[in-house]
């Protein structure tokens, strides 16, 4: 995963990138640090993994979050806009999700997440079903969420 980290940064080259994390808990983070030079176009993150740090921090409204659940694709989409907003960046990617061992409330399974991506021209969220450990879900999560950066910005 560390040449997939690699090919972001490289593809964001000249400007930069936050990310908003939950369920890998800083995982992306991590990941794009690990790669020399990163700090070159990666700023940071927020990790909020409650509901209550998604709203102050990335200012998730509360309602959104009592009436769709933090695992949603439009929360997903405001924690990447919010990210990009607040850490004034060109380019956010967020991620929210269930990996186990419950679902949630509102219905949700373990392996659902939502990776948001943001980026001043456009917002969005694709949903995911992984399965597998604990782990697993979140590995998974952090490939998908690197891949949605490719995607936009090959």
């Amino acid at each position: 995963m560390m040449s997939l980290a690699s090919d972001v940064l490289a593809a964001l080259k000249g400007r930069t990138l936050v990310t908003a994390e939950s369920i890998t808990g800083g995982g992306i983070g991590a990941l794009l640090t690990s790669v020399p030079g990163a700090s070159a176009v990666y700023k940071g993150g927020i990790i909020s993994y409650c509901d209550e740090v998604k709203a102050s921090a990335l200012g998730v409204a509360p309602e959104l979050l009592r009436s769709v659940g933090a695992v949603s694709a439009p929360v997903a989409e405001s924690m990447a806009r919010g990210a990009r907003e607040v850490l004034r960046a060109d380019v956010a990617v967020s991620v929210t999700g269930l990996a186990g061992p419950d679902g949630d409330s509102y219905g949700n399974p373990v392996g659902i997440v939502f990776i948001g991506y943001s980026d001043g021209s456009r917002t969005l969220a694709r949903e995911h079903r992984f399965s597998g450990t604990r782990q697993q879900v979140r590995e998974s999560t952090l490939r998908a969420a690197l891949s949605l950066i490719l995607e936009h910005n090959a």
